[in-house]
C-alpha cells in the first residue's frame, strides 16, 4: 500500500495555545511538505503556486493510500477546516486513512516530540529537525510582536530557509516511523485511535454564558481579595497570589517560616488555632485567590469553536507507560474536587449567570471552583449520560493476583449482598466480623486499600494522606488499640532499624509511623497473591533484561479467551525493548532496560523534570503499570460498543465515560453502565461494575 507522508506549515492569528480546533478555524496553509513511500521529499509553496502538485492530488484522492503525519490531529483538522482544495478536505474527513507517528510513539512509552524522538532513536543529524529552522517557523507562522506579518516578500532569505526546514520534517518523521515498534498501534488499537480522533472532532458543548459570567465573577473577587490582602499587610503584599512577597511578610511580621504556599501547607497552618487571627485570615485569602478554576474558565473561552463546542481535549496514550488518556487544554482529568453540596452548586451556577454570586456565598472563588464542571453541558434535545467503572484498579489487582476471596467480595457487593471492600479490607486485616466495622474503621480500611496495593509502605501512607486529606496521627490513635501485639512489635523494631540506618521516618510521630507500618504488614498478610506477584514481575523483568530473546512468565495461570492456559504476564526483551505482554494482548513497553546491582531501570520521561531520563523501577511499580494499563483496556474495549449503541462519547475522565445522547428513555445510565461493565473476552472472572447519572450539566458522580 502506498503511504503519503505530509506536514503542514500554517499561519493563524489565533494562538496555538487556544487549541488545534480554534487555531484551525482561522488558519492558512503556507507550505505543504510531502513524500510518497521512500520517494523524494517535495515542498509545495502555496504562496507562489496555488495549484496542488498532481502526484499529491492523486494520492489524496486514492482511498487506498494511508496518510501519515506527526501529530496528525493538527494536520487533519487544518485540512478539514482550511484546506486549499476539495480533495484535501475530503481526505481529511476520512479518519480511517490517517496514521500518527506521535501517537505511535506515545503508546510505546516514548515522548511525542519529533525532535526528542530523533535524539532517542538515533536518527542521524542530517535527518533530525533543524533547530535553527524553528526560529523561521516562529517568524512566519504567527503575527509578529508589532502586529505585522512576515512573508516571503518581506524576508526572502529566511523564507527559503523555512522551505528547507519544512522538508526536513518529513525526512525526520519518516526515519522515526521506520524505527518505531507497532505492537500497540495496530488492529483494535489503531481503530481505537481512530475513535479517539472522532471524539476529539466531536467535542463537548460548553455553557459559554456561565463561563463568561464565572470569568467576570472571579476577576471581581480577586480584586476584593487583593484589597483585603493589602489592608492586612499594610501594602507589603498587593495580591494574595504573590508567593514570595507573602512568604516574606509572614516571616517578618509573624515569625512564621513556611516552606511553601502549596494548598496542603496553607490549609494545615490556617487551621492552627494558635496563630494570630490576622495571619489565619491572610492564609485563607491565599487559599481563595490561588484556585486554578480561573485558568480553566479562560481556557474554555479561548478554546471553544465557533459552534460553542470545545474540541481536542483528549490525548491518546498521553500517560505513556499505561497508555491511558491524558487531558489537553481544559485538562478534564484534573478538575478540582467538589467541596460544596450539589444543591448549593446548582444555585451558585444560576447566581453566577445572573451576576449576583456574592449574594449567595461569601467565597466566590470556591463557588467558581465547584462550578467549573458545570460548564460542560448537553445541547437542546440531548442529555449527558455518564458512567464510571467502580474501583477498577482494585478489581484488576485482585484478578491478576488470584485473590479469590476479594473477587468474591466484589461480586457480593455488586449483587447487594455484602459490604464494600473498605469494610472487608479492615475486617479481614483485623480478623473481626464485617458487621462490626464502623465508620472510623472503614476509613482505615480505605486508607489501606488505596495506599498499599503497589508495594507501598509508610511513605505511601504519607503521600496518600496528603492526597485524601487523612490525618495520620488521628489514624494512629484510632487503630493503635486494635493492632495485634506481634505486628505492633515488628513495626516498632522496624522504626528502630530505620533510625539506626538513618532511613527516613517522614517526619511522623512514633505512633503514626508504627501504625502505618503495622497496617502495611497486616494488609500484605491478607494479600499473598498480590505480594507474590510483585516479586514474580520483578524477577521476570530482571531475567528477561539479562537474557534477551527468552520469555519469562509471571502471575497465576488462567484460561485465556482462546481457551489456552497461560500465566498473567509474559516478559521478554527483544533488542532495546523490554516488553510485558498483558492479558488484553497489549504491551507495557520499557525502552533501554538495564540491571545494575540487582535493580531494574529503563529510559522514560521523568514525571517531575519532564526530561528523558533513566528511571528505576521495582515489582510493585511494574504491577501498578499493569493494573492501570488493564483498567484502561477495560474502558477502551467498551468504547466502540458504547458508540455503536448510540451513546456519543464526548470525554473520558480517568475511568469515567461521558456521553451525549438523545434526551429520551431509550438512553439511560443503566444502559450505558451495562455496556461499560461488560467483560472483554480476555477478562473472564473479572468482576466489573459501573454506575453514573444522567444530567444536562456535567458534575461529579
Amino acid at each position: 500500500m502506498t503511504t503519503l507522508f505530509l506536514d503542514l506549515e500554517t499561519y493563524s492569528e489565533t494562538p496555538i495555545r487556544n487549541g488545534t480546533y480554534a487555531y484551525a478555524e482561522r488558519a492558512e496553509v503556507m507550505l505543504w511538505a510531502w513524500a510518497l513511500d521512500d520517494g523524494p521529499v517535495s515542498v509545495w509553496d502555496l504562496t507562489t503556486s496555488p495549484a496542488p502538485p498532481t502526484p499529491l492530488l492523486l494520492a489524496l484522492e486514492d482511498g487506498r493510500v494511508e496518510i501519515w503525519a506527526h501529530n496528525a490531529q493538527f494536520d487533519r483538522t487544518v485540512l478539514r477546516l482550511a484546506a486549499p482544495f476539495q480533495g484535501a478536505r475530503i481526505a481529511a474527513q476520512d479518519i480511517s486513512r490517517w496514521r500518527d507517528t506521535r501517537a505511535k510513539a506515545l503508546c510505546h512509552g516514548l515522548p511525542g516530540e519529533l525532535a526528542a524522538l530523533c535524539s532517542i532513536l538515533d536518527v542521524p543529524v542530517d535527518q533530525a529537525k533543524d533547530k535553527a529552522g524553528r526560529q523561521h517557523m516562529l517568524l512566519f507562522c504567527k503575527p509578529r510582536a508589532d502586529g505585522t506579518r512576515a512573508t516571503a516578500r518581506t524576508h526572502p532569505v529566511e523564507w527559503q530557509r523555512f522551505v528547507e526546514y519544512a522538508g526536513q520534517d518529513i525526512v525526520a518523521m519518516r526515519a522515526v516511523d521506520a524505527k518505531l515498534p507497532q505492537w500497540n498501534y495496530r488492529g483494535a488499537e489503531l481503530a481505537l485511535w481512530h475513535l479517539d480522533q472522532t471524539i476529539n472532532d466531536r467535542g463537548v458543548a460548553v455553557d459559554l454564558e456561565l463561563t463568561e459570567a464565572a470569568v467576570a465573577a472571579v476577576a471581581a473577587a480577586q480584586k476584593v481579595l487583593a484589597k483585603r490582602t493589602q489592608a492586612l499587610t499594610a501594602g507589603d503584599v498587593t495580591s494574595a497570589t504573590q508567593r514570595d512577597a507573602m512568604l516574606a511578610h509572614i516571616l517578618a511580621e509573624y515569625g512564621v517560616g513556611l516552606p511553601d504556599l502549596r494548598a496542603d501547607t496553607v490549609e494545615r497552618r490556617a487551621a492552627d488555632p494558635d496563630l494570630p487571627p490576622e495571619l489565619r485570615e491572610l492564609l485563607a485569602l491565599r487559599l481563595q485567590a490561588s484556585t486554578t478554576s480561573a485558568a480553566k474558565y479562560a481556557t474554555l473561552l479561548r478554546g471553544a469553536s465557533i459552534d460553542g463546542r470545545l474540541r481536542g481535549t483528549l490525548q491518546y496514550s498521553g500517560a505513556q507507560r499505561t497508555r491511558r488518556w491524558s487531558g489537553r487544554l481544559f485538562q478534564p482529568q484534573n478538575m478540582p474536587r467538589e467541596s460544596m453540596p450539589r444543591d448549593d452548586i446548582a444555585q451558585g451556577i444560576e447566581a453566577l449567570k445572573a451576576g449576583c454570586a456574592d449574594l449567595v456565598t461569601d467565597n466566590v472563588m470556591a463557588l467558581a471552583s465547584n462550578a467549573v464542571r458545570g460548564c460542560l453541558v448537553a445541547p437542546a434535545g440531548r442529555k449527558l449520560v455518564v458512567s464510571d467503572l467502580a474501583n477498577i484498579e482494585g478489581r484488576v489487582a485482585a484478578w491478576l493476583g488470584g485473590e479469590q476471596w476479594k473477587l468474591d467480595a466484589f461480586a457480593r457487593y455488586d449483587a447487594g449482598e455484602g459490604p464494600d471492600l473498605y469494610v472487608v479490607a479492615y475486617a479481614r486485616a483485623f480478623a473481626v466480623p464485617p458487621e462490626s466495622v464502623g465508620k472510623a474503621e472503614r476509613q482505615i480500611g480505605k486508607v489501606m486499600e488505596l495506599m498499599l496495593q503497589y508495594e507501598g509502605g509508610v511513605g505511601a501512607f504519607v503521600t496518600g494522606a496528603a492526597t485524601y486529606g487523612v490525618d495520620l496521627d488521628e489514624l494512629a490513635e484510632r487503630a493503635w488499640g486494635s493492632l495485634p501485639a506481634q505486628v505492633r512489635e515488628e513495626a516498632t523494631e522496624f522504626l528502630a532499624w530505620c533510625r539506626r540506618e538513618k532511613r527516613s521516618t517522614y517526619g511522623l510521630s512514633d505512633g503514626a509511623f508504627i501504625v502505618c507500618d503495622a497496617l502495611k504488614r497486616m494488609w500484605r498478610a491478607q494479600h499473598e497473591g498480590i505480594v507474590g506477584l510483585w516479586g514474580d514481575l520483578r524477577s521476570a523483568a530482571i531475567n528477561a533484561t539479562q537474557w534477551p530473546g527468552q520469555t519469562y512468565r509471571a502471575g497465576p495461570r488462567r484460561v485465556d479467551a482462546d481457551g489456552k492456559t497461560r500465566a498473567a504476564f509474559a516478559v521478554r526483551r527483544d533488542g532495546n525493548w523490554l516488553r510485558i505482554l498483558l492479558p488484553s494482548g497489549n504491551y507495557l513497553c520499557y525502552p533501554a532496560p538495564e540491571v545494575r546491582d540487582g535493580a531494574l531501570a529503563y529510559m522514560g520521561v521523568d514525571q517531575y523534570s519532564r526530561k528523558w531520563s533513566r528511571l528505576a523501577t521495582y515489582g510493585g511499580k511494574l504491577f501498578e503499570n499493569a493494573c492501570q494499563s488493564l483498567a484502561r483496556d477495560v474502558l477502551a474495549g467498551a468504547m466502540p460498543h458504547i458508540e455503536a449503541a448510540g451513546y456519543e462519547i464526548v470525554l473520558t475522565v480517568h475511568d469515567e465515560v461521558i456521553c451525549e445522547a438523545p434526551d429520551t428513555d431509550d438512553y439511560s445510565v443503566a444502559g450505558l453502565s451495562a455496556l461499560l461493565a461488560a467483560n472483554p473476552p480476555w477478562a473472564s472472572g473479572l468482576p466489573l461494575a459501573a454506575d453514573g447519572f444522567e444530567a444536562h450539566r456535567y458534575r461529579k458522580g
